[in-house]
């Protein structure tokens, strides 16, 4: 049911266990930021990236409830970034990060990809847990 504007959803995921009452624009900043430096070469540490990738799991779980102008408006956005996030990695169903990490149900497809370039401590991680350079 979309009926909640960004303020309402953002205040309900946060007492769902969020740690704060997040905004669209935030979290849409935050998978902005993620995107980019997988397309670099993400060099932080296996346990960074994991943290890094629920800015999109906030994304997820805001989408049903939100407002329609809201989804609206930012949906072609969240597409073009996911493009650029499918484009900058590899399929490989979850394995080399659910060494490291719980992988999420398969609706969550951004945790069963590994970043193409492998660099710094993820990518040593990744490679550890079987994950070739692309």
């Amino acid at each position: 049911m979309r009926n909640g504007n960004e303020a309402e959803v953002g205040e309900r995921l946060h007492r769902r266990g969020w740690r704060k009452a997040f905004t669209v624009a935030e979290m849409v900043g935050k998978w902005d930021r993620l995107v980019g430096e997988v397309e670099r070469g993400y060099d932080a540490s296996i346990y960074e990236y994991t943290n890094d990738l629920y800015c999109r799991n906030w994304l997820h779980e805001a989408w049903l409830p939100l407002d329609d102008r809201t989804v609206l408006f930012w949906t072609p956005r969240i597409k073009g970034l996911d493009e650029r996030f499918r484009a900058a990695t590899v399929h490989d169903d979850g394995l080399a990060l659910g060494r490291f990490h719980r992988v999420p149900h398969a609706d969550l497809r951004w945790w069963r990809r590994c970043p193409r370039v492998l660099v710094g401590e993820l990518g040593e991680a990744l490679r550890s847990a079987g994950a070739a350079d692309a």
